[in-house]
């Protein structure tokens, strides 16, 4: 089943909004669209399908709204869509609890998805084999991943490769020698009945200061795009999200927000 929020089914119905995307984008996009249909009462769908989905959807005109943890491809810059920074994002390095290894520099992290580095006792953890856990290739995260961290360097396809944040969270917190990336946000989840933890990069803790202040290395924006001129509805709802009155719900789901300069394209 998808996370959906709203009761309608249609793009194109009059009042009401369609936003489809990335699973890390969905607190902030269901959290707007609740704040956003109680004051206006226009009703807001939003689904998890992964940052190019969305795009296609919007790209096709069965969304109005995609929600994408990366920018457009070369690819899909020639679909006419806009773009829209709607907060910013630290992704944390995670491994389970009882791993004792607290940090990994890019060149180890690197090694260890590309498969060279493959037990923990080489980045001076326990005699243990390192499981690797990847994101598919329709997740805007792995595709950002992918740009920092790999530098050109292929994937082990060993890896098992998952299609959700949370299944990532899930299996890394019940895997001792697993390794996992996800968004700072999912880090700590008031749902998950286990716990992981995030390691620091190159000596630097993911954190909201060290992102904002460009020191975290894995670091990126999150994104919506639309085509070509949102309808006044869709614009409304962006507008809503990038506004002050989201700060709080932004940070609590663990993201930074835009200022009022990055929203006003200044």
């Amino acid at each position: 089943m998808l996370p959906l929020t709203g009761c309608h089914t249609s793009a194109s119905s009059s009042k009401q909004i369609t936003v489809a995307g990335s699973t890390t984008c969905l607190p902030i996009a269901e959290s707007a669209a609740e704040g956003y249909q109680d004051e206006t009462g226009v009703s807001v769908l939003v689904s998890g399908l992964g940052s190019s989905a969305g795009i296609e959807a919007v790209a096709n005109g069965t969304a109005d709204i995609a929600s994408s943890s990366r920018q457009v491809n070369a690819d899909e810059q020639k679909l006419g869509l806009t773009e829209i920074v709607i907060a910013h994002d630290g992704i944390a390095v995670i491994v389970n609890t009882d791993n004792p290894v607290q940090n990994l520099s890019t060149d180890q992290l690197r090694d260890i998805y590309a498969g060279k580095i493959t037990n923990w006792s080489q980045v001076g953890g326990d005699d243990l084999t390192i499981q690797l856990v990847n994101r598919d290739e329709a997740s805007g995260t792995r595709e950002a991943f992918k740009s920092i961290v790999m530098d050109g360097a292929s994937f082990d396809r060993r890896a098992a490769v998952l299609s959700g944040t949370g299944q990532v969270r899930d299996v890394v917190s019940r895997s001792a020698g697993a390794i996992g990336y996800i968004s700072l946000g999912f880090v700590e989840s008031k749902f998950a009945q286990t716990a992981v933890r995030a390691i620091s990069v190159n000596h630097v803790e993911p954190s909201e200061k060290t992102i904002a202040s460009g020191g975290y290395p894995i670091s990126r924006d999150l994104y919506f795009y639309v085509k070509g001129t949102p309808n006044p509805e869709a614009q409304a709802y962006i507008d809503y999200v990038i506004s002050d009155k989201m700060d709080s719900i932004v940070r609590d789901a663990g993201f930074i927000p835009v200022t009022d300069d990055e929203s006003s394209g200044e």
